[in-house]
């Protein structure tokens, strides 16, 4: 059995626990490593171990040797799949553009189409000697964007 079909036949489990896979990485050594987000929580370990669980009775190990791993999508990964940028709508997050530019923003919207986002620059505004902060809200289509992440703020 090939490792899609695998995941199709757990779709119902894995959302059953309120959970959806951002990816699969399969390496040539048979590795896998299933990675996966919770809905409206944090994955706990129970998510992971109940997954692997799942996983491991859906696969024939007779069939073939493989290695699993079964893990969060983390803070530090950029959004992979539409779920994740549903959830991350009304948090903060750093937007990488391509040509380079980098912003941090709050995510007002999103779909397959692209994001909303608003954030504020300093700008030179008329009649005023100093730049001021200047709030900006811009729709902005997903190919233009590089990645997405979650903004972290360390207090």
């Amino acid at each position: 059995m090939k490792i899609s079909d695998i995941i199709d036949a757990m779709q119902d489990e894995i959302v059953a626990r309120n959970c959806f896979i951002v990816e699969i990485n399969l390496s040539k050594d048979n590795d896998v490593e299933l990675v996966i987000e919770s809905e409206n929580s944090e994955i706990t370990l129970d998510d992971c171990v109940e997954i692997s669980r799942i996983f491991e009775e859906k696969f024939d190990r007779d069939t073939e040797d493989y290695s699993l791993t079964v893990t969060s999508a983390g803070l530090d990964r950029p959004f992979k799949v539409p779920a994740q940028f549903r959830k991350a709508v009304g948090s903060k997050v750093e937007v990488s553009f391509k040509g380079g530019k980098k912003t941090v923003a709050d995510l007002l919207a999103a779909d397959e189409n692209g994001i909303e986002i608003r954030y504020s620059r300093r700008e030179t505004v008329e009649g005023r000697k100093k730049k001021e902060f200047v709030e900006h809200v811009e729709r902005v289509p997903m190919e233009e964007i590089t990645w997405v992440r979650p903004h972290l703020e360390f207090e």
